[in-house]
């Protein structure tokens, strides 16, 4: 162990961990090192088919979820092998906007086992659009950013086709995968459509240890077509279908049966719609998702329960980008209404005893409108400044009167509607020259409540062990944020280093209420969901490349994290000291890469709220990988093996304290034929 450490030491001093090519606009692609940038504020993480000619893919036919964690902003806590919830700059999915193509779709499930990153795959996916703090509230009032899963499609290309095949095999958990695509694309019209599925048992930590109740199935297909209707402007409809089976989440006292959801939309696009507009875009969008979580497989379960939970969103947007003069503009209209409805019953063991019911989530109804502008204007050739504003009103009504009822239990003045004004702000300056770039910037934000933390009734949380009930009088949580970025890059070299500071007046937590008795056998106590005076999060990160002789690259990053209470106390899942590695090698079509991850002993941890802390870890990977062409057809191979020292380990977004996969060697096989 003393070895590894010297070793990851020497490497941080001379090298940033590849996870990502960056682009010159600040956009985030995966794993290039001929092109590598240091990462910026905004990331793009390219997913789909037309990155496949990158052989330098770590494993091409991961998870949504696996992509999504090469950021270095990006967190996801894992209850299970499969849906990880994101978080971003130390803040989990309620802080956040998370859409796809600017869709607002909500979870299902109270205990946060579906993310919306669950309901797409790699397969009709082409990037992820990560934005931080303020610059992240195009589509939503967040207050620490969002991620856009942006649909792939074709844009009239002219008598262009192509069909794709994937297969994957994962020995740990024995998971296979198995994708399909047909793309075809005319001056007039293009259509695009995929279909994938995924399933694997129980995957095994490091020392071979079974990890129970880890299995899922998964299935998805979507499709996507665009009709002309002029020179300038097209009508383009998708279609989403996700369905999963037999999900195990080890780190929770119930699975999931089924998670299910149905996401469509239609959109009519014009392009130079005038000499000013560039770009004019208006959809319409539906999606409706159900999710049933049950504890049938678990032994020795006293009451046994069903929680299901339905989301129905209706939404649209309209959004325009335009250039005036030196100010490139950009405003977007968008709103939604969403119905959230969760129940529980509960079967005693006594057959002849009465069931028990109740409404978890009281079929809240959330109605949202909100307007965004941006504008960057130009100061000189190296410098420009760029503001960004949104205002939004919120209206939400408790529909159902059994569930109004049982929130007056504590709440007795609670009326079953109230209204709401959210405020977004930001300021961006920003410097550049042929080496380097600077960027500081400076916002305020404003969210919602989410229906958990207002309406939530006797919500588990096993991450403490207690029942956690909302609070309807909880105002809206504030964010003040300061943000500076540097990065500077000379032929074979570059750095990039970050920092955020997030001042947060009314942060919202849950505290412990010792005059409430829980509804869950075995729980220690009822929290009820409160704002604390403030909370402050510092999140910091850096990186370098280096690319010498002739293929070869040594890279990495470190990155240090700090979030506190009103009371100087830590809070909960805040990321200990990370760092990481990579040494890379490129010849023609074959890569091959070694890199190492690892995270220092958790030292502050949040106590207070029932967090324990996370050990120290380093595990190493390692892959290769290949592309053969035959004519227009291209066959692309890649192997590789995980966690090869098989390591028995869990970090501190592991929810309670999950291990995580043992040695796992993977092989990904794509089929091009064009």
């Amino acid at each position: 162990m003393k070895t590894i450490k010297i070793v990851a030491a020497f490497l941080l001093v001379f090298s940033t961990q590849l996870q990502a090519q960056e682009t010159e606009d600040g956009s985030l692609a995966k794993l290039e090192t001929d092109s590598l940038k240091t990462v910026k504020l905004d990331e793009i993480i390219l997913i789909g088919r037309e990155e496949l000619s990158n052989q330098k893919q770590v494993k091409p036919l991961s998870s949504v979820d696996e992509y999504l964690e090469r950021s270095l902003k990006v967190t996801m806590i894992k209850r299970g092998n499969y849906a990880w919830e994101p978080a971003l700059n130390n803040m989990n999915s309620d802080r956040l906007s998370l859409t796809i193509d600017g869709m607002q779709i909500f979870g299902a499930c109270t205990d946060k086992m579906d993310p919306i990153t669950s309901y797409v795959d790699i397969s009709n996916l082409s990037a992820a659009r990560i934005s931080s703090g303020q610059q992240g509230a195009e589509h939503g009032s967040v207050v620490g950013g969002s991620i856009d899963l942006q649909m792939q499609k074709s844009d009239f290309e002219g008598d262009q086709w192509d069909i794709g095949i994937d297969t994957g095999f994962e020995s740990n958990g024995e998971a296979k995968i198995f994708s399909g695509e047909f793309n075809v694309s005319e001056d007039t019209y293009f259509v695009n459509t995929d279909v994938i599925y995924r399933k694997a048992g129980n995957y095994y930590a490091g020392g071979d240890t079974e990890v129970l109740y880890s299995q899922y199935e998964k299935f998805n297909i979507s499709a996507t077509a665009g009709f002309k209707t002029s020179e300038k402007g097209a009508i383009i409809g998708s279609l989403i279908y996700d369905r999963a089976n037999d999900v195990g989440y080890p780190a929770l006292p119930m699975d999931v049966s089924l998670a299910r959801a149905a996401i469509g939309s239609v959109a009519y696009e014009v392009k130079d719609a005038s000499d000013a507009i560039e770009r004019w875009e208006t959809k319409l969008y539906v999606n409706s998702i159900k999710h049933v979580m049950d504890d049938t497989n678990r032994p020795d379960v006293i009451i046994h329960m069903d929680m299901p939970g339905w989301s129905d969103t209706y939404g649209f947007y309209s959004k325009i980008n335009m250039s005036k003069g030196k100010h490139d503009l950009q405003f977007n209209a968008n709103g939604y209404y969403n119905k959230s409805l969760a129940e529980m019953t509960m079967y005693p063991i006594d057959q002849e005893e009465a069931l028990m019911f109740m409404l978890t989530w009281p079929d809240v109804r959330t109605t949202h409108a909100g307007v965004y502008g941006e504008d960057e204007i130009p100061l000189s050739e190296q410098g420009s400044v760029k503001f960004t504003t949104r205002l939004a009103f919120q209206h939400e009504l408790v529909a159902d009167a059994f569930g109004l009822n049982s929130l007056q239990i504590f709440y007795p003045e609670m009326e079953e509607s109230q209204q709401r004004v959210m405020v977004n702000v930001s300021a961006q300056y920003k410097w550049e020259s042929s080496k380097s770039t600077w960027t500081f910037r400076g916002g305020y934000g404003e969210r919602a409540p989410s229906v958990s933390e207002a309406y939530g009734f006797f919500l588990y949380n096993s991450y403490d062990n207690h029942d956690y009930i909302g609070n309807p009088y909880l105002g809206n949580e504030k964010s003040a944020e300061l943000n500076a970025n540097y990065d500077f890059n000379i032929q074979d070299f570059s750095i990039g280093a970050e920092a955020s500071y997030f001042y947060m007046p009314d942060y919202i937590i849950g505290e412990i209420d010792p005059d409430l008795s829980p509804m869950t056998l075995g729980a220690e106590g009822v929290k009820v969901y409160t704002a604390l005076d403030y909370a402050t999060i510092l999140s910091s990160g850096m990186r370098m490349t280096y690319q010498f002789l002739t293929g070869f690259s040594l890279s990495g990053s470190m990155s240090y994290n700090l979030g506190q209470d009103d009371s100087n106390g830590s809070l909960p899942m805040i990321r200990p000291f990370q760092y990481g590695a990579t040494l890379g090698y490129q010849k023609g079509m074959f890569t091959a890469e070694i890199d190492m991850d690892g995270a220092s002993e958790q030292q502050n941890y949040g106590e207070a709220y029932g967090e324990s802390p996370s050990d120290a870890y380093t595990v190493f990977n390692m892959n290769i990988g290949s592309s053969f062409y035959f004519g227009s057809q291209k066959l692309i191979a890649k192997a590789g093996i995980e966690n090869i020292f098989d390591v028995f380990y869990s970090t501190y977004a592991d929810w309670n304290g999950i291990p995580r996969k043992g040695r796992n060697v993977f092989l990904n096989l794509s089929y091009v034929i064009k």
